[in-house]
């Protein structure tokens, strides 16, 4: 069940946290993985080093996903080497803090680039092969503050709200050709991003979550790796919630 052999799926921002437990899940389950970077090429090199070593498939290519003429270069280089693309996680994703009064034009811009434009980009490019192959699963990594929003993320928020719409969208729009496109929201997950939180922060986003603990990446991954499946067929424009029940 939910295996993956044959496929190929590209991971973007797969170098560490959700994206590296992503990649892992993807492999361990028969996909050939393209793990996306922009800057940790070497931490890149080591998920696909350890994925190798667990007798997985594994590939690193570095790009920008705001780059729209890059994910497309990039998405093309992967068709030529593998024939096609068939999962995408659209993981790769920027947080900008600051309150309303104080939230500037350009950090919302660079948020909305790699939060949203980044994601769409690969959408389309992948969609291509998607179409040709008539078979294909994309999965936007969203956000519990996409759906009930937090202080001091208005503008993050915005972005990952975003990726809802897009996505239902999108699974309307490409549902005839058996390819759907549906979001994973995780909510207080265990990662690097997580890990520099005072512990005042980490206990007050705590008291909010029933299960009274955070989340890991591995279990985000679990849910991306159910809706890559040839199990999940029948799920489009979706939103699965693994937030611990955060928000119902």
């Amino acid at each position: 069940m939910f295996r993956l052999d044959g496929r190929i799926a590209l991971v973007t921002g797969g170098s560490r946290g959700i994206g590296r437990a992503c990649a892992e899940a993807l492999a361990a389950a028969g996909a050939t993985v393209i793990v996306n970077y922009v800057r940790g090429e070497q931490a890149a090199r080591e998920v696909a080093a350890a994925i190798a070593a667990k007798g997985g498939k594994a590939e690193v290519m570095g790009f920008d996903v705001s780059d729209s003429k890059a994910v497309s270069t990039a998405v093309d280089q992967i068709i030529q080497r593998h024939g096609k693309v068939d999962v995408l996680i659209a993981n790769a994703g920027i947080v900008i803090d600051a309150l309303l009064l104080r939230l500037r034009d350009e950090d919302f811009e660079k948020l909305w680039a790699t939060n949203v434009r980044g994601p769409v980009a690969c959408a389309r490019a992948v969609s291509k092969s998607m179409m040709r192959g008539r078979w294909g699963r994309i999965v936007f990594l969203s956000s519990v503050v996409g759906e009930m929003g937090n202080a001091g993320q208005t503008a993050y928020s915005a972005t990952k709200a975003a990726l809802i719409g897009a996505a239902r969208s999108i699974a309307r729009e490409f549902a005839s050709r058996n390819i759907t496109a549906n979001v994973v929201a995780p909510g207080y997950i265990e990662t690097d991003m997580s890990a520099v939180l005072a512990e005042e922060q980490k206990q007050a986003m705590l008291q909010a979550v029933p299960l009274a603990r955070p989340g890991t990446g591995a279990e985000v991954a679990a849910a991306c790796v159910y809706l890559a499946s040839e199990e999940a067929g029948y799920v489009t424009g979706q939103v699965l919630r693994v937030n611990g029940g955060m928000h119902m």
